[in-house]
């Protein structure tokens, strides 16, 4: 029992890796490298300081400005921006997922 099989060697140490290499490699971590991705992405493509800046102070007619300046920016800010909020939308539902699944045995 001491002296483990080559194969028995070979599959643990498979194992080690797979068992190391599984947070790097879940859905939640390529969720947010796409958010850094594409946030540096828009940032090197748009002055976003301007765009807060020049954004209405009116809270109705904020809407309408954020929909006028995504459809006159160009294709490429469009897309990383359409990435941008589905890695958000994505990490907010697994957060929002984990922390409920962490309470429910506490309230049950």
């Amino acid at each position: 029992m001491n002296n483990p099989s080559p194969i028995e060697r070979t599959v643990m140490r498979r194992v080690r890796i797979i068992r190391t290499l599984r947070p790097l490699v879940s859905m939640e971590t390529i969720a947010s490298l796409i958010l850094i991705l594409t946030l540096w992405g828009i940032g090197r493509e748009v002055w976003v300081a301007r765009v807060f800046q020049n954004a209405p102070q009116d809270f109705l007619q904020l809407p309408h400005f954020y929909l006028a300046a995504f459809s006159h920016t160009r294709t490429i800010v469009q897309a990383l921006t359409v990435f941008t909020l589905a890695s958000v939308i994505y990490l907010a539902r697994e957060t929002a997922r984990t922390i409920s699944s962490a309470l429910v045995p506490v309230l049950g």
